[in-house]
């Protein structure tokens, strides 16, 4: 026995042995250190990605308002108190709001007299100052021949400056804001005139060509909408298939004909159910263009095939003990599948569900295809209504070309990202709290 435990020993320690695990060691160092620097440049580069988003992002959830005393002129809106309630609305419609504004901002600036100043000094307050004010007055009749400061939105422009995107330092002529401008809006900082409030109009408002005015609650909607027909169309789709193709479909060539085209179909890019959207849904079809509910069949068909593939592994994961004790208590095989094989599988169902969800609220390319990239300024009410979504507002935003819209893209990303942090966070909670585990 001590001779070949010497033998042993020596080969162990022999220097070409120790040359081959030390080149082994090696290896293994540089694998893990290359495995660690590969994770560390992935998070690096998502909290790059990600910081850049939120620094741009963050102000579009604040707005810059400036407070005017409103006089609501009796010569400008009209006598209201002889006419009825219709027609005084209509009378409060056509009146001219603009000038009452000019009137305030004139107010405080009397020394402003020409036409050209006068029109720099109204730019300093948004468009939607105008419906506004007038909204106040359509809420309360009584308020003409009275003055009321109110705090109106500011032009885009004085709330990047209030904000610092643009700086004080640049030429006149690199900015679009006048040395004039400027010193009215320091006027009115000095008076207290001017604050930065949370941006209400970002959430409950829709689109609009004034950055100031834009917000996310139309193309919130419209995704919403599209979902509940993406959801409607793709879940019971997908599970029928997937049972029938697990409990009750023989295996013959056409299934797994069937079952290779559905992998596929998994794994072709969207815009591709996008043009077939546009194909089959508005061009023979013909449904409404840009309406959530052909946004939200296309998208039900890019979902389909990932909800089938779910939905097949997780009934396939249900132990066969389970169908064969029901079978033994009795039970047909409908009453196996539905009774039994279904509700254990439904977690990993819902899980996959929720992910393929996920995944297309985040899309793109096939709503562009069907028309949902049309400015929408109205906030559906149905299915059939003009919309966009999401995703597709975000895209005409980085499209445009004022710099206002630059934080709206950033603020609308951000909250894109909070809607699918949670959707997949749901889908990881689900999952851990129904799981069965055999």
């Amino acid at each position: 026995m001590t001779e070949p435990s010497v033998a042993s020993a020596s080969r162990w320690s022999s220097p070409a042995l120790q040359a081959r695990l030390r080149r082994r060691h090696r290896s293994e160092c540089v694998f893990r250190w290359v495995g660690i620097g590969a994770i560390a440049s992935a998070v690096a580069v998502l909290a790059l990605l990600l910081g850049s988003i939120a620094t741009n992002g963050v102000s579009a959830f604040r707005q810059t308002q400036v407070r005017l005393d409103i006089l609501f002129d009796r010569d400008v809106i009209g006598d209201l108190t002889a006419l009825p309630t219709v027609e005084r609305e209509d009378a409060i419609r056509r009146a001219d709001f603009g000038a009452l504004i000019r009137g305030a901002l004139s107010a405080r600036f009397p020394d402003v007299k020409s036409r050209s100043g006068v029109r720099a000094l109204q730019s300093l307050t948004s468009a939607g100052a105008r419906s506004q004010v007038r909204d106040m007055l359509l809420a309360d009749h009584n308020l003409v021949g009275r003055t009321v400061a109110t705090w109106v939105p500011a032009d885009d422009e004085v709330d990047l400056l209030q904000k610092g995107t643009t700086t004080r330092d640049l030429p006149e002529s690199a900015r679009r804001l006048t040395d004039a401008q400027i010193g009215w809006i320091d006027g009115l900082d000095d008076e207290g005139r001017i604050r930065t409030t949370f941006n209400t109009l970002f959430f409950t408002s829709g689109d609009s060509r004034e950055p100031e005015l834009a917000g996310i609650y139309g193309a919130v909607t419209g995704s919403f909408l599209t979902l509940i027909v993406t959801l409607a169309l793709a879940f019971p789709l997908g599970v029928a298939a997937a049972v029938h193709l697990e409990e009750f479909a023989p295996k013959s060539r056409w299934t797994t004909v069937i079952e290779v085209n559905i992998n596929n179909l998994a794994a072709v890019p969207s815009i591709v159910f996008g043009l077939l959207g546009l194909a089959v849904f508005l061009g023979f079809l013909h449904m409404p263009r840009s309406a959530p509910i052909v946004g939200g069949a296309t998208l039900g068909l890019m979902t389909l095939p990932t909800i089938i593939i779910v939905a097949r592994a997780a009934i396939r994961a249900v132990p066969p003990s389970i169908r064969e004790a029901a079978r033994g208590l009795g039970a047909s095989p409908l009453q196996v599948v539905a009774h039994h094989v279904l509700p254990l599988a439904m977690p990993g169902i819902l899980t996959g569900t929720i992910i393929g969800m996920a995944r297309a609220l985040g899309e793109t390319a096939p709503l562009l295809m069907i028309g949902m990239v049309a400015f929408i300024v109205d906030v559906p009410g149905s299915f059939t209504d003009a919309a966009t979504a999401l995703p597709v507002q975000v895209f005409l935003w980085a499209d445009s070309p004022e710099r206002g819209f630059i934080e709206k893209t950033s603020g609308a990303i951000l909250v894109l990202l909070a809607f699918l942090v949670l959707m997949n966070a749901a889908a990881i909670g689900l999952r851990q709290k129904l799981e069965t585990r055999w």
